[in-house]
């Protein structure tokens, strides 16, 4: 049986049955074309740590609200000390946007950088 298989496969037999007659495809064969697999989950793998890294965003929001809360407050307590009670609300305002902000760049670095 495998004797009989070889004999109807060879090139020798397709020769002689076919006449060296060379068939070229009408139309070229489209080959399906996919991405990497380490290419996808490398890309994932972005997605997750640029989410995972904006969870710093919605911390400085709460600080900010704890900070301004807590200048209402003060204001309630001792009215007198208003201009310097600002003036450290503002600070803390600013180094918890400030933090607010790394965290942002921290999740936007790996999506554009890399």
């Amino acid at each position: 049986m495998s004797a009989i298989a070889r004999l109807a496969v060879s090139p020798a037999c397709s020769r002689a049955l076919m006449g060296n007659r060379v068939f070229r495809p009408v139309m070229a064969a489209r080959t399906i074309q996919t991405t990497a697999v380490s290419k996808d989950i490398d890309s994932a793998a972005k997605f997750i740590g640029a989410g995972a890294a904006t969870v710093g965003v919605a911390g400085s929001g709460a600080g900010i609200g704890s900070v301004f809360g807590s200048l209402i407050i003060g204001y309630a307590r001792n009215p007198s000390l208003k201009q310097q009670l600002f003036s450290y609300a503002i600070l803390g305002f600013a180094l918890s946007e400030a933090m607010g902000l790394f965290c942002l760049m921290m999740a936007f670095l790996p999506l554009f950088a890399f």
